[in-house]
């Protein structure tokens, strides 16, 4: 049986204090349950150096970058993002992107691989927004399509918040689309405009959302013939997640995942996942949300 390849670094978890609006603890929480769970023999797993200035360059402002970097980012911008960005923070922004980048390269040459970090989609060309520092995925597709390691790339965003920064940085980019499935309420106020947007109402349960998703996904690749799809997985349609709106149930989430893997994998299509976002007091709780994701890719290696 095949290996699933799993980025990841354990300073993709800044050490932010128990409580912290922001969960930073699910990312060490999310490993240890990959091994208990057993998950970890059926995995290889890959560790990322930090991402250059070069790289993050690609989707963002130099300026932005250089500041991110030294740990010096002006006040405001610190609170539109919701932490401050010291040097762990930097460092962990760093590393997240790079992760992303190593995953799509191991999606590439073995079908499907994950990080378990990323998705931070609401970093924008000229700063980060919304617990998000670098863009990812939008980074990584700007490095993939510049080395020529693939020509049209697929942005699948389900977490519940819209991907409004990938939007922005990509949406001039016709080798680039964009899919973001979101709550019609939710953060951000201001939208941007994806190349396909599905704006859910608040209360959403699981037979609505997928029958939503099996009409979406043939739409996704409809005159598009994508090398390789990002797969924003974000647990925070959940209905216990607190910043959520929508009411997907544990099951629910984890048949979202299978459907989405089944749907690209099928086709041959490689796939590389990110953990996106997910919220609630309980580290152990959101932590396993996480893991289910891991569990359904683990099905289509």
């Amino acid at each position: 049986m095949p290996d699933l390849p799993i980025v990841h670094a354990p300073a993709y978890d800044a050490g932010f204090a128990p409580g912290h609006r922001f969960p930073m603890g699910k990312y060490s929480r999310l490993m240890e349950l990959i091994a208990e769970s057993g998950l970890s023999a059926r995995a290889s797993f890959h560790v990322p150096g930090p991402a250059s200035a070069e790289w993050l360059a690609m989707a963002h402002v130099r300026s932005y970058v250089d500041q991110v970097i030294a740990s010096r980012v002006p006040a405001p911008i610190e609170r539109e993002i919701g932490f401050a960005v010291d040097e762990r923070v930097s460092l962990r922004a760093r590393l997240a992107t790079a992760g992303t980048v190593m995953a799509a390269r191991l999606a590439l040459s073995e079908g499907l691989a994950c990080n378990t970090a990323g998705g931070s989609h609401h970093a924008r060309r000229d700063q980060g927004a919304g617990f998000c520092t670098f863009n990812d995925v939008a980074v990584a597709s700007l490095v993939l399509l510049a080395d020529g390691e693939a020509e049209k790339i697929l942005v699948v965003d389900l977490d519940v918040h819209q991907g409004d920064g990938t939007a922005e940085i990509c949406g001039s980019n016709a080798a680039v689309r964009t899919v973001s499935v979101h709550g019609e309420k939710n953060y951000p106020v201001r939208k941007q405009t994806s190349d396909i947007d599905v704006a859910l109402p608040d209360g959403v349960r699981d037979e609505a959302y997928l029958e939503t998703l099996d009409w979406l996904l043939p739409q996704t690749i409809d005159s598009f013939d994508p090398d390789l799809v990002f797969f924003n997985a974000g647990v925070d349609p959940h209905e216990a997640d607190r910043l959520g709106r929508l009411s997907l149930s544990d099951d629910g989430l984890k048949e979202r995942d299978r459907r989405v893997f089944s749907f690209f994998r099928t086709r041959g299509i490689p796939i590389a996942a990110v953990i996106g976002g997910g919220y609630s007091h309980d580290i152990n709780a959101l932590a396993r949300r996480h893991l289910a994701t891991f569990e359904a890719a683990a099905e289509f290696v």
